[in-house]
């Protein structure tokens, strides 16, 4: 039986997630995959990666079959190999594909890639995991190269750290981890039974924002929240003095504080139980908070929304805080966090930096269809930010840089730590460093490559806990070395 050839042209500039996605479905789509890889001289902007080592990573794909260099146009590509199909991205079907007419001639298809995310395309990826350690520094020499940094660029960064000043509002959530030994399946129903052990309790949500803040040096940081009146309010202003922040804190009887409690056995969490009221907290709070807020302003050179959308931050005064900013020439930037709640990251107009995972900028948008690059630059059209990064979880981050002009700048950096201890926080964790480093002087490709450590020393650990600056510190001089 003839063999079912398919082929796939493209730049891959910077190999991310959806070029993964775009493949796999390719290969499945016949028996035998083709990727022409345009070379340097066919790229109509200059990219920061050489052809060989987009060609290498290419290569390097477990779904890649064959791969080359070309600086061919694709109808004398496809005229050559004649493949049974030719797959694009999802985003190119309503645009003009020259593909048709060669295509067409010798009945060839042209088939255009699903846009699924759920699956999880890091199985596809060929490398090699050191063992004993869970950092991985490899691809971090290639991306500091490619954004012209080295260790001492980085360490002038860190000395300007303890030069700023940060307001960080947004909702406190006590953290439960409630851990025990899993003794079998229950007799009654397909239930995983356990026994608990012990209770660890942290303070995670906004507060561990702030902590990662204080804890990397910032030189005073305040946080702005509501609390219930309940016992986990309570626990909330008996235990947050140790992150060494100041705390403007206002009672809301009719919101209980927000409580997360993760049952684990062994590494793996079996069950998560939210307990969370979602409606927004009162005109009355809302006018308080923001006169606090308003009154304390010239005291801040950042200010960081960390929104978990339990009501806390309605539109009315995100806008008017978004506002005393400008006026004040306080810089902003926001995480707006859509996980069992509804959320859109897309009202937060104007951010130095927005940073929400590929569900949350697929839910902002209502599309389920568009590759990162397209749902980069869509979300940016529509909420303006100076830079935006989109979480990945264990595939790393996407990082995507607009201008003026309507051009944009895209990179990718995978995920340090490839063993995850407890992956909840590392977005707190990269949003406080990334921050607070853009506002010490760093690019952002540097600020995000420090803030890429971070994340992956906050999941190197169980539970939510301020990250230190000397921690930190020790793992990006690391990676140099590494290096």
């Amino acid at each position: 039986m003839k063999r079912k050839t398919v082929l796939v042209i493209g730049n891959f500039d910077i190999l991310h997630p959806g070029h993964i996605r775009l493949l796999k479905f390719a290969k499945e789509c016949g028996d035998y995959l083709i990727v022409a890889v345009n070379s340097d001289s066919n790229m109509p902007i200059r990219s920061r990666v050489s052809e060989l080592h987009r060609l290498e990573m290419v290569k390097s794909l477990e779904c890649v079959d064959e791969a080359f260099l070309t600086e061919k146009n694709c109808s004398s590509i496809i005229e050559k190999y004649r493949p049974y199909a030719v797959v694009k991205g999802k985003e190119f079907e309503e645009k003009d594909n020259p593909e048709y007419e060669v295509l067409h001639k010798y009945g060839g298809r042209l088939i255009f890639g699903s846009g699924e995310f759920e699956s999880n395309s890091e199985q596809y990826i060929t490398r090699t995991i050191s063992h004993g350690h869970n950092f991985d520094y490899k691809k971090c020499q290639s991306y500091a190269t490619r954004h012209q940094f080295d260790y001492q660029s980085i360490n002038t960064v860190f000395s300007q750290f303890r030069e700023n000043r940060v307001a960080v509002i947004g909702e406190i959530i006590v953290d439960e981890y409630i851990q025990g030994t899993a003794v079998g399946l229950s007799q009654e129903d397909p239930t995983i039974v356990m026994t608990p052990d012990r209770t660890d309790t942290f303070l995670g949500g906004a507060a561990i924002t702030a902590g990662h803040i204080k804890g990397l040096g910032a030189n005073q940081v305040t946080l702005f929240s509501v609390l219930g009146k309940d016992d986990k309010a309570d626990y909330v202003k008996n235990h947050i003095n140790a992150y060494n922040i100041d705390t403007i804190l206002f009672d809301d009887g009719s919101r209980p504080t927000p409580l997360k409690s993760r049952y684990r056995a062994g590494n793996k969490t079996l069950l998560r139980v939210n307990q969370v009221r979602q409606h927004k907290i009162s005109k009355e709070i809302q006018t308080d908070l923001y006169m606090q807020l308003e009154s304390s302003i010239n005291n801040f050179d950042l200010l960081v929304f960390s929104d978990f959308n339990y009501g806390l931050l309605p539109q009315t005064l995100v806008d008017k805080v978004i506002a005393l900013c400008k006026e004040n020439n306080v810089r902003v930037v926001a995480d707006s966090q859509t996980s069992s709640q509804v959320g859109d990251i897309a009202r937060y107009k104007d951010m130095m930096l927005i940073t929400p995972t590929e569900k949350e900028v697929r839910v902002a948008l209502n599309n389920i269809d568009d590759g990162l690059p397209i749902l980069a630059q869509k979300l940016c059209e529509k909420a303006n930010p100076m830079s935006l990064v989109i979480t990945l979880a264990g595939e790393g981050i996407f990082i995507h840089l607009p201008d003026q002009n309507g051009q944009w700048e895209n990179d990718m950096l995978p995920a340090i730590n490839r063993n995850a201890v407890d992956p909840a926080g590392a977005g707190d964790c990269f949003l406080a460093a990334s921050s607070l480093a853009l506002c010490s002087g760093a690019t952002p490709w540097q600020a995000f490559y420090i803030a890429s450590i971070a994340a992956a020393c906050q999941v190197d650990t169980l539970g939510n806990q301020p990250l230190s600056f000397n921690t930190l510190q020790q793992r990006v001089l690391e990676s140099f070395k590494n290096i």
